[in-house]
């Protein structure tokens, strides 16, 4: 049996897939998931252009990760499409696992590069990154594996 999509359909899908895999936590279970970008609000980064710390009142997981928002509207924001908002490697530097390791990202090192968001383990990570983007996410995404899962 052949089923076929239309490309507008197919999206749909993907981006309910990804809505349903977003669980708003409120109980002590949270604790054991990893508290991603040290509990900064990511959709800050691109509705405000800086970090901002989130509040544990407004928490959601997503990709073996706990995020911590700013506001309900962050959330929301988040929970419409947390593939945009997330940082693209969670919690790992992006030069770092471009080669072949692993850095805990700091809050205040980052980059908005083609409407997604990177984070760096140190602002010098963020001129090294910005003189080769592709390069660096390229190599990155080769080494997904060394991210620690939680």
């Amino acid at each position: 049996m052949k089923i076929s999509l239309s490309r507008r359909t197919f999206a749909s899908l993907t981006a309910l897939a990804a809505i349903s895999q977003v669980v708003t936590r409120k109980s002590s279970v949270a604790e054991q998931t990893s508290l991603a970008i040290q509990g900064y609000d990511p959709v800050a980064y691109f509705t405000d252009g800086k970090p901002i710390e989130g509040s544990p009142q407004y928490e959601a997981e997503w990709d073996n990760n706990r995020y911590r928002f700013a506001s309900a509207e962050h959330l929301n924001l988040f929970k419409s499409d947390p593939a945009h908002y997330a940082p693209q490697f969670g919690n790992a530097c992006t030069t770092t696992l471009s080669r072949g390791g692993f850095k805990a990202v700091d809050p205040q090192a980052w980059v908005i590069h083609d409407d997604k968001l990177y984070m760096f383990g140190g602002i010098a990570g963020v001129p090294m990154f910005e003189k080769d983007p592709v390069g660096y996410i390229t190599k990155a995404n080769q080494n997904r594996s060394v991210i620690p899962k939680s």
